[in-house]
């Protein structure tokens, strides 16, 4: 077998068989396929896409390059969400208390932040003494007391995607439908859940920037899920804004804190309670949607899933008394609130810049070496459809950093302030099963 006849195959829109796919994924993995071969075959798949089958051999052969984790020894099916990314998606921090309340396991592994995106990881280390690093034995044994953990990715799991990501992030193939799908699901399948449930954001502030487009990535990632005997469900949820009014990490763990205490904003209590549901139907906590539903809705209600966040907090070794005092949460010494220049609706914000905003206060990294810092953020006080008046404040920034101009300037041109008030449009597009 020959890398250059595997190519000309592809070059033509032919069917790889597993055996071909796994030569190529396995002999770049271990320096055997040259980068020039690997980006010829790579820009063959974003020109001619793949079947079903075969982006299903691509995402278990990513899996097979390298550890998967086995929890075998957690009771029950455990259950695992994934986000395309958004800008205030602290939805993680929100559904793993409120699914672990209704007895559905959540063994997690979570990534770091880069770019204009926040990680579940950096938010939750924004909390004092809070360890996302946990031996097998801790994080198996949380699971199966508490029924809930959350540790960072380990280091050698896919690491064909790894390397192959890198090569596409300078090849111009990051946007081909089989690449991410198979990216994606072969994380989720290598971190050994039995159920995945995935949130796939469409928007300004999402990689997919039109329904189409995410509804097609959904299936195609819900198609590998059950060629892989994984229980998939996709919901596709709106990311033309930031969800809620908090962006930054200590500031989005304040705004889980609320949405669990039953004070949290609509859209992003609607979006976690909806894939919460999900979560718990596949777990077999309960035999429909509408009855997880209501069910979590009371778990809110009842002070269940507020308590349930302390216990996470406590048994990773945070301290759970910022869940009643978020002034222990890190802060920022500036505080910069910038006002309407006109009266009228806000009739756009652009997600995108928000977040990078964001990472221009310290919120987020631009290179993976970049330190975070947690106090950063920005928050959102008029949002798409509010009405605004001259002189209201229409964001605050909060940063540690003396010159945050370039910040002030991004941000403007994120919010569109127009005399025309905006449709509304749905926090939850679609469900993909």
């Amino acid at each position: 077998m020959r890398a250059v006849d595997i190519i000309e195959k592809k070059k033509h829109g032919e069917h790889l068989s597993r055996e071909e796919i796994d030569f190529m994924v396995q002999g770049y993995t271990r320096d055997e396929i040259p980068d020039y071969q690997m980006s010829a075959f790579l820009m063959t798949i974003y020109f001619n896409g793949m079947g079903k089958d075969e982006i299903a051999h691509l995402t278990e052969s990513f899996v097979n390059s390298g550890e998967q984790v086995d929890l075998s020894p957690i009771e029950g099916i455990k259950v695992d969400k994934h986000s395309t990314g958004g800008v205030g998606d602290k939805i993680s921090l929100i559904v793993i208390p409120l699914v672990a309340s209704a007895g559905v396991p959540v063994a997690k592994m979570s990534g770091r932040g880069l770019g204009h995106t926040g990680g579940t990881i950096d938010k939750l280390e924004s909390i004092e003494g809070f360890r996302i690093e946990l031996s097998s034995k801790e994080f198996i044994d949380n699971v199966n007391r508490h029924k809930m953990a959350i540790v960072g990715q380990t280091a050698n799991l896919t690491p064909a995607d790894k390397k192959i990501y890198a090569l596409r992030d300078v090849t111009s193939t990051i946007d081909s439908i089989p690449l991410i799908a198979s990216s994606i699901m072969s994380k989720k399948i290598a971190s050994g859940a039995d159920a995945i449930v995935l949130d796939v954001k469409v928007g300004s502030g999402a990689f997919m920037k039109t329904i189409k487009e995410a509804e097609k990535l959904a299936e195609t990632m819900v198609g590998i899920g059950k060629s892989l005997n994984r229980d998939t469900v996709a919901v596709i949820t709106n990311m033309d804004q930031p969800l809620g009014n908090q962006v930054g990490n200590s500031n989005e763990v304040k705004e889980a804190i609320k949405v669990l205490s039953g004070h949290g904003a609509e859209d992003e209590t609607t979006i976690a309670l909806t894939i919460a549901s999900h979560m718990c139907v596949l777990g077999g906590a309960f035999g429909d949607f509408d009855s997880a539903y209501s069910k979590l809705q009371e778990t809110i209600k009842s002070g269940k899933a507020i308590k349930k966040l302390k216990e996470l907090i406590s048994i990773q070794g945070g301290n759970p008394e910022v869940v009643e005092n978020t002034d222990l949460l890190p802060g920022a010494r500036n505080s910069i609130d910038i006002k309407s220049e006109k009266d009228g609706f806000v009739y756009q914000i652009d997600a995108e810049s928000v977040g990078i905003s964001a990472m221009l206060l310290g919120a987020g990294r631009r290179t993976k070496e970049d330190k975070i810092d947690y106090g950063a953020g920005i928050t959102l006080r008029k949002k798409i459809g509010d009405t605004v008046k001259k002189g209201e404040v229409l964001y605050t920034l909060m940063t540690n950093l003396d010159d945050y101009q370039d910040a002030v300037e991004r941000m403007k041109e994120a919010y569109v302030i127009s005399n025309e008030k905006p449709e509304t449009k749905p926090y939850i597009y679609n469900i993909i099963k």
